[in-house]
């Protein structure tokens, strides 16, 4: 959870963006292939600049100064001894990953230098329970074509077999240092059938930049996102009179949509908040939602940071807040701001949530860019770190991170479910507050927005 930036975890699709110096030797070294010797010295004199600025930044901010026990500078000089023996830039900074990885913490991981290039492998995954799903196919991808679909088991992923702690470093490894072209899959289908894929990636290019200025980056980042992400704006429906439903994919709004939202609410005499999926967002904008749902003033949290304890607290709109009945859906990918509401909800006994656990990553962290010379003045690279800055300790005298929200009801897809587009978990919100929706009418509600290609 961020107080002033969106949450960065990596998606399947992310966006990859180098810059200038490091960038033109990216193109002379193909994907996969070792570089040159004299090539291999400048990858290993830039990544160690990386993880001297990289390990000073987690030293001044983190917020445990004592990192939980790990000898964080024993940490950094072994990371050091395998940069010397690295042979490409992408091994370099997979070992500089994995020193952040250390820590065990959701929010503090490594940034690598962007490239000016963007893939997708058509196809998305999520845990369901203890399994392992593919969960949506792009149409008219290679993943299509081979024969992916929505409740395919996915076994193993290049070997790995994926579970709720390594699912999500192993999308972060082959995401940001270990880009392959093809990914190779061992899949089980919903009639118990096992097969072996391999399934391509799709590329993009986008323009070079020249220059540092914020706002060419940032403009860059932006259109990243927008090749990387489905659209993320909240989705309303209404089932019957009684009952209004609201898809939110991310907590990135102000407290005048909130007061949008909550008027829409007020009409309906129960509300089903669907945050299954939802990655985090702002402190205020968790501050503004649960103003707006609680007919009181309620405590957070306490934020523990490096030096200090502080209080978060959102304030109630008290005439403005929907009093009506309320239903919390969550599932495997919900973090940080969304399992704090989720968790609120419970400790407040103002609803009901179901679903799966969610994520278990909530902590508030800040980005910390930095900028790295190379052989000329021209040259440089921009990478940094996701640092946590403070823990949430809620009223119940506990912390989320590595726990997630255990719902109250728990309600899992089947693979059978995926494959036919059915939704059980939206179904049965629907039946907690006396209203029939099919889970075949459910799983049609909310269709699956892809990135623009």
């Amino acid at each position: 959870m961020l107080r002033d930036k969106f949450s960065a975890f990596f998606s399947f699709t992310i966006l990859l963006l180098n810059l200038c110096g490091l960038q033109a030797r990216a193109q002379q070294v193909p994907i996969g292939l070792r570089a040159q010797a004299g090539q291999v010295r400048d990858y290993r004199r830039t990544a160690m600049g990386m993880l001297d600025a990289v390990s000073k930044d987690v030293q001044k901010y983190y917020y445990d100064p004592k990192f939980h026990g790990v000898d964080w500078r024993a940490v950094v000089r072994d990371t050091k001894a395998k940069i010397k023996t690295s042979d490409s830039i992408n091994t370099a900074m997979a070992y500089i990953a994995q020193a952040l990885q250390s820590l065990h913490d959701s929010h503090t991981f490594f940034l690598p230098p962007p490239r000016p290039l963007f893939w997708d492998y058509g196809f998305r995954m999520e845990m369901i329970g203890d399994r392992c799903y593919v969960s949506r196919v792009r149409p008219g991808s290679d993943a299509e074509a081979q024969g992916l679909t929505p409740g395919d088991e996915v076994k193993a992923l290049e070997g790995f077999q994926p579970n709720r702690d390594i699912l999500g470093k192993v999308e972060y490894r082959y995401d940001n240092f270990q880009p392959l072209s093809s990914l190779r899959l061992a899949l089980r289908d919903p009639q118990g059938r096992d097969r072996q894929v391999d399934v391509k990636a799709k590329w993009k290019y986008f323009k070079h930049i020249h220059d540092a200025t914020s706002t060419n980056i940032l403009d860059l980042i932006g259109e990243a996102q927008n090749e990387a992400h489905p659209v993320e704006r909240p989705r309303w429906m209404d089932l019957g009179d009684d009952v209004g439903i609201l898809k939110l994919p991310i907590f990135a709004f102000g407290q005048s949509l909130v007061d949008d939202l909550m008027g829409k609410a007020r009409e309906h005499r129960a509300f089903i908040l669907d945050l299954r999926g939802n990655l985090g967002g702002t402190v205020d904008s968790l501050k503004c939602l649960v103003g707006g749902m609680f007919d009181k003033d309620v405590k957070i949290g306490d934020r523990v940071g490096r030096k200090e304890s502080q209080l978060e607290e959102a304030k109630s709109r008290f005439l403005g807040a929907y009093g009506g009945k309320l239903v919390v859906l969550v599932d495997s990918r919900s973090a940080s701001a969304a399992e704090i509401f989720a968790r609120l909800v419970q400790l407040e006994k103002r609803g009901v949530v179901i679903g799966d656990r969610s994520s278990g990553s909530v902590m508030e962290a800040k980005r910390h860019l930095c900028e790295l010379r190379t052989d000329t003045k021209s040259n440089f690279i921009i990478f940094g770190a996701e640092i946590t800055e403070a823990d949430l300790i809620m009223a119940d005298g506990k912390s989320l991170e590595h726990v997630g929200v255990a719902p109250d009801e728990v309600v899992l897809p089947t693979a059978a479910d995926l494959a036919a587009v059915r939704d059980p978990v939206l179904a049965r919100a629907a039946a907690l507050v006396g209203a029939k929706l099919p889970p075949e009418q459910a799983g049609k509600m909310f269709p699956y927005e892809w990135p623009q290609e």
